[in-house]
Formats: structure tokens, C-alpha cells, sequence
């Protein structure tokens, strides 16, 4: 995100000239900073932290106004790059940290929505000092964020309708039920796992102990999101360890979702999820564990025969 780009300047901003109406030849330097805001606006994040930032002091003082920061989103250029080793060193996170400690205090409060990774609870406990707005924070991967900064994004940011705390394993149950507590509006809640059942395509990428230190427990979660949540619409739980019972707790708990992702549940039947899901009305879709098991994670003995494999996986596409 630090990479320069010359598409606004042609290395002399002194001379990067434009006419006013009158005709007179002024740079651009001297747009008047609602016009500058009008155009800062037209650009992406990433444009403009890369250009403008970096032209003269009038376009960073345009750049830092609130108007443009009531959203941060970074997972774009996540999403559209190749998980890399680099993104969970301590070096890494601390970019990440200043950058959104940077944004939210250019938004003066007014920042409404939050998507970022692999920042920590230096910068998420001055999220919660200052945000108090915010209606949609997404922190995926962040090993550094804990239940120390959720229980102050609990008290301070009671207008979240949207949380995405997937693959943070250092929060817990008690961090939900404190945010469903002092946050009635909560809505969409996503909380999944790594792929524990086979973690290889994070191998030689997320650290070993970390990888190996996947949440165990899934029914308490399961517990907290059925009491304190009940508003709830959309779910995700992916590679969840939660069992039968939690399942049961979330489907009484939680009647109005509409849309539950259960992939890689690894403790649930087909049953269970037909019988315990049976009493949600409103849900519009549902997506129940249906992949590839590695023999090494269960040995065939345990289940006995192609027909309960089925059963459980919903799949016809082991070999062995």
C-alpha cells in the first residue's frame, strides 16, 4: 500500500498547471479544497493513498478530511492477493495498526464500517475510543486481537450490526456475549475457523502454532451467540467444532436467521442438522458440511461403512 504512483505528478507539482474560469493559469495545488475533496472522492483507497498524499500539503490536509473516511476497507487487497507468509509478522501488523489508527482519527467519528486484517489490539482499542458509529467491523486473521479489545468495542461501539472475528483465535465466547449484550442490533455474525482438518494450504504460511491452536470451544461459543444474540440473520460458522447440542442452542436462540453456513462442522451429522435446523422459519439457506476428508484425519473404522460417511458429509466423493 506504499507504493508511489506518478499518475499525479510529473515530479514537479509546481509546474502541474490548470485554467480557472478567467482564463489565468493556476496550479493545482491551489483547487480549493472543496473541489479537491469532489475529486479525492472519484478515487479508490488505495489510489489515494498511493498519489495525492504525496503531492503538497493542501492535498494531504484534502486526503485527511472525514467526508472521506466513513469506511476503511482493506479486504479488496486481501482478497486479491496471495496469502502471504509476511502478512503474520509482528513488521506487518504494526503497518496495519498505523494505518487504521491513521484513518480513524482522520474520521473525526464518523467511520461507519471497518474491514481490515491482521491488526491487533493496539490499534482496535483506539477503534473503540473512537468509533462510536461504527456499524460494521470486520478483523479477519488478526492473532493479536483478543477479548481485552472486544470487551471495549463492546462498550463503545453498541450501533455494530455486522462482525467478522473469523480466524481470530484469541477471541472467545466471552467476547460474544459481551458484544450480543451491548450490541442489540447485531445481524450478521461471522466466526469461522481455519480448515483444522486439513490445515496444508495454510502450511509454510500462518505460523505452526497458531494453526495449531484452533479454537476447542465450539458449544460454548454456540451458548453465547443462542442467548446473547437473538436477533441474529445471518451465521457463519465454518469448521466450527461445535456439536449437536450447540447446534440445537443457536436454532432456538436464533429464530430469524436466514442464512447459516455450517461447512467443515466436522461434529455434525446430516440428522442433526435436519432435525435441529427444522425450527427456523425464516431460513433461506444453509450450507452443511460437504468436503473432502483426509484418510489421516478419520480412520475408516470409526464410521464402518460408505452409507454413514454419506450420511455425515453429504458427499459421494471419497476414495480411499
Amino acid at each position: 500500500m506504499s507504493v508511489s504512483d506518478d499518475k499525479f505528478s510529473d515530479g514537479g507539482d509546481s509546474e502541474i498547471q490548470t485554467k480557472s474560469v478567467s482564463g489565468r493559469s493556476t496550479g493545482w495545488s491551489e483547487l480549493t479544497h472543496e473541489c479537491l475533496i469532489s475529486i479525492l472522492s472519484r478515487l479508490t483507497l488505495e489510489h489515494r493513498w498511493r498519489g495525492p498524499m504525496l503531492v503538497c500539503k493542501s492535498w494531504l490536509s484534502a486526503c485527511k478530511d472525514p467526508s472521506l473516511h466513513s469506511k476503511f476497507d482493506l479486504d479488496t487487497h486481501f482478497d486479491s492477493s496471495s496469502e502471504s507468509s509476511r502478512w503474520w509478522t509482528p513488521e506487518f501488523e504494526k503497518k496495519i495498526d498505523s494505518m487504521l489508527r491513521s484513518v480513524v482519527d482522520w474520521s473525526d467519528g464518523y467511520i461507519t464500517e471497518i474491514r481490515v486484517r491482521h491488526c491487533s489490539d493496539r490499534s482496535l482499542n483506539f477503534v473503540a475510543e473512537r468509533c462510536p458509529n461504527l456499524q460494521v467491523l470486520s478483523i479477519k486473521s488478526c492473532p493479536n486481537a483478543t477479548d481485552a479489545s472486544m470487551v471495549q468495542i463492546s462498550f463503545k461501539c453498541t450501533k455494530l450490526r455486522e462482525l467478522d472475528i473469523s480466524y481470530c483465535n484469541e477471541i472467545s465466547h466471552e467476547s460474544l456475549e459481551m458484544i450480543g449484550r451491548n450490541c442489540p442490533n447485531l445481524k450478521v455474525l461471522k466466526r469461522n475457523l481455519m480448515n483444522w482438518l486439513d490445515p496444508s494450504q495454510h502450511v509454510g504460511i500462518v505460523p505452526n502454532d497458531y494453526l495449531n491452536a484452533c479454537p476447542q470451544d465450539g458449544d460454548l461459543e454456540a451458548a453465547a451467540i443462542s442467548h446473547f444474540m437473538p436477533h441474529l440473520e445471518h451465521l457463519e460458522l465454518r469448521f466450527s467444532k461445535l456439536s449437536a447440542k450447540g447446534l440445537a442452542s443457536i436454532c432456538e436462540g436464533c429464530l430469524n436467521l436466514e442464512y447459516l453456513d455450517l461447512s467443515g462442522c466436522a461434529n455434525l451429522t446430516s440428522r442433526d442438522i435436519i432435525n435441529k435446523t427444522s425450527v427456523l422459519k425464516y431460513l433461506k439457506e444453509i450450507k452443511k458440511p460437504n468436503f473432502y476428508i483426509p484418510r489421516s484425519v478419520f480412520h475408516t473404522e470409526r464410521y464402518g461403512h460408505w452409507r454413514l460417511y454419506d450420511e455425515r458429509f453429504q458427499t459421494d466423493v471419497f476414495r480411499i
